[in-house]
């Protein structure tokens, strides 16, 4: 029993694990000959006390699995601070280069049960009469189902990432035409950089937050020309959302556009330290983006965070009739030849869209890969110190299949008696 405690509290509170099945052996190794020698540890997952090698799924959903999505969150956070005010192998003097938080919201496809916002903040009414609660299940729903354009909302959520790609390229070139540069100029003198996270409003449709920064040619390690200024970027932000476009599929003869919605919010991020804490500071942008970088559809419209395999299984779901809808909707339009590209019947349960849910430029600050490698090596460095091993001179041969996923009831049972590892709870911290 001790030593399946053991093993389940090495899975941080890993709810859903991979079981492996195979084995790993040290051996001594004469760098000098290449001769191998003894055998110094030798591990099989047949004699761990869970039958199988236990390792975490790494589900980025908070509704698939807490823990490993709780470290999906500080790393994005971390990801997105170091790109705000340096570390993680940025320099810290990004942080004085010209940066905004913006938000690009989904045009309108019918009216839809919300709470509209009047002088000071007061809630007013929805247009249905009723003043709803923030935590009312009707909300983003639509007021006349018959009526809402269900088949432009799936077909905007499968068209976002094609149309934030647009109108990235439209804003550099925005930015270089403020600047009295050509675009081949542009590249010499500043670079576009950013960091956004895909976010789903209640009634289904995707939106962006972003966070875009301007910087010397060689991104974050150069400092911007004199002339980047955040009232600039804003300025170019705001005509590269407004003249982005695609192109979409003509359906039953109706000829489908997408473009950003009339509501677009562009603010300056400024260091508390430098407005006395009365801006937009660097850690409340990171803090926000990295919430939303583990939610999904089925956290704001109560739809699914898995596939479905056949439609049939909706009248099974307790979900909203909105989500019923949409994913109908996807569903159906997946089945038509023109729209195979889409691949809407795989991700119907994300409501169409199947982009990236974080997604950076490569210059905007480290990479999510590069924070779990550094992680890793830690973890190896702290075992090969408690071993006495020397990796110098050890060979490590190893085979692992895949046996399974998730715990057996007892297993799940224990793990719920096993305190949180210290530091999985609150805020993230700083470094």
């Amino acid at each position: 029993m001790p030593a399946l405690l053991r093993q389940l509290a090495g899975l941080g509170g890993c709810t859903h694990p991979i079981r492996l099945d195979g084995h790993r052996t040290e051996y001594d190794l004469n760098t000098r000959t290449g001769e191998i020698g003894n055998v110094l540890h030798h591990l099989d997952s047949s004699s761990l006390p869970a039958g199988h090698l236990l390792v975490r799924c790494n589900n980025r959903r908070t509704t698939r699995c807490a823990a490993c999505a709780e470290v999906y969150r500080r790393d994005t956070f971390h990801l997105i601070t170091s790109g705000l005010r340096g570390g993680k192998g940025v320099p810290e003097r990004v942080a004085a280069h010209p940066r905004v938080f913006a938000t690009f919201t989904a045009p309108s496809f019918g009216p839809v049960h919300n709470r509209p916002t009047g002088p000071a903040g007061s809630v007013r009414r929805c247009r249905c009469g009723t003043l709803h609660d923030q935590d009312d299940s009707a909300l983003g729903a639509a007021l006349d189902p018959d009526t809402y354009d269900y088949e432009a909302a799936v077909l905007w959520n499968a068209h976002a990432g094609p149309l934030w790609r647009r109108f990235s390229t439209y804003l550099r070139r925005e930015v270089a035409k403020r600047a009295g540069l050509t675009q081949r100029a542009f590249r010499e003198y500043a670079r576009v950089s950013f960091a956004k996270v895909a976010e789903y409003q209640k009634r289904g449709a995707v939106h962006f937050h972003a966070v875009i920064r301007i910087d010397g040619p060689e991104g974050g390690d150069t400092p911007p020309p004199a002339w980047a200024t955040a009232e600039l970027l804003t300025d170019a932000i705001r005509s590269a959302a407004a003249a982005a476009r695609v192109d979409g599929p003509v359906i039953d003869g109706r000829a489908h556009t997408f473009a950003f919605g009339r509501q677009l919010d562009v603010r300056t991020i400024r260091s508390a330290d430098f407005d006395g804490g009365q801006e937009l500071t660097e850690r409340a942008v990171a803090a926000y983006i990295a919430k939303y970088a583990t939610k999904g559809a089925e956290t704001a419209t109560g739809a699914l965070d898995r596939p479905l395999k056949f439609l049939a299984e909706l009248a099974q779901l307790d979900i909203s009739d909105h989500a019923r809808r949409l994913i109908r909707t996807a569903w159906t339009l997946g089945a038509r030849k023109d729209l195979e590209h889409l691949r809407l019947r795989a991700w119907a349960h994300m409501l169409g869209f199947r982009g990236h849910f974080s997604t950076k430029s490569r210059r905007y600050s480290t990479t999510l890969g590069t924070l779990r490698h550094a992680r890793a090596e830690w973890r190896r460095a702290q075992a090969l110190e408690a071993a006495e091993t020397d990796p110098d001179t050890t060979l490590v041969l190893a085979h692992w299949i895949y046996a399974g996923t998730g715990l057996t009831d007892a297993e799940a049972w224990l793990a719920e008696t096993i305190d949180p590892a210290p530091g999985t709870e609150g805020e993230p911290t700083r470094g």
